[in-house]
């Protein structure tokens, strides 16, 4: 049963920031002030994963016009010119963490009071790889823009959180199960954990699929994701990016809320599986 490292608790109210968090596309047209982008600075060199995963944090300032020139996010970001990247080595873990520090950083920017949003496909990757200076070795899944959010929203940005309904999540019933897949799990079952599941729900992800799976067995919470056969090798990194995001959310509330306990890769025995879901991580609360 190989342990894996434990994480400090970010310098933020993580609840708090979590349900405040919402994907912002619209900026004003301002650059960060200088002591501002030092801050961002200063939050990226401190980030850390419990995967024991190096994850490579990278941050550049490209002007993109308030009209909404493309400039490498094919119109979808309107009048930012900060942006942040990660990239990784290609292995599993790396991917989640790579989502675990990447979405801490911006609960960080979010506590602030900027604005982001995790941008996996509609960016130049291949622009925006050359900027930063990332290798050529490495896996380049996401970046975000840091900004200051525009009072009015674009109409680009308003009809995509319209397509993928941006503002709704799934049910308990759907992403929480009780010692098989076939049994859900209630509020009242989860105990103290109730809150971290809580805010795993609330994370964002790509196209906002929500494919995190959590199975709760004995003190043991088992992480999963889910994703279509067939699926590309870049949408399959993403979607296990996603249940990284998602463990930001858990821990960093776990850890909130005094709860110990520690992350192991130990996938549970004798489950049966549902189609197209794959094991990630487990959790074992002391």
């Amino acid at each position: 049963m190989e342990d894996i490292k434990m994480c400090k608790k970010l310098p933020i109210p993580i609840a708090e920031t979590i349900k405040k968090r919402c994907s912002v596309r619209t900026y004003q047209d301002k650059e960060l002030e200088p002591d501002v982008r030092e801050m961002l600075q200063s939050y990226m060199d401190n980030l850390e994963n419990p995967f024991g995963m190096q994850v490579k944090k990278y941050i550049i300032d490209k002007k993109l016009a308030s009209e909404g020139e493309k400039l490498g996010t094919y119109g979808v970001i309107k009048g930012a010119s900060t942006f942040m990247g990660i990239s990784v080595p290609d292995k599993d873990l790396a991917h989640v963490a790579a989502g675990y520090e990447f979405e801490n950083l911006i609960l960080e920017a979010t506590a602030f009071g900027l604005g982001t949003v995790w941008l996996a496909a509609t960016f130049n990757r291949e622009g925006f790889a050359s900027a930063m200076g990332v290798p050529k070795d490495e896996l380049f899944p996401a970046i975000s823009p840091a900004g200051y959010p525009a009072a009015k929203r674009s109409l680009t940005e308003s009809l995509m959180r319209t397509a993928m309904r941006s503002s709704s999540r799934k049910e308990w019933s759907i992403l929480f199960y009780l010692d098989n897949f076939q049994t859900p799990l209630h509020k009242d079952e989860a105990g103290d954990y109730a809150e971290p599941l809580e805010m795993l729900r609330l994370a964002p992800s790509d196209k906002n699929t929500q494919p995190w799976r959590v199975l709760k067995s004995g003190n043991g919470y088992h992480f999963f994701v889910t994703y279509k056969s067939g699926i590309s090798r870049g949408e399959e990194i993403i979607k296990r990016v996603d249940a990284g995001i998602a463990l930001s959310h858990f821990h960093q509330t776990a850890i909130e809320l005094g709860l110990k306990g520690c992350f192991k890769q130990t996938e549970p025995k004798n489950i049966e599986l549902p189609q197209n879901t794959y094991y990630i991580t487990s959790w074992y609360a002391e």
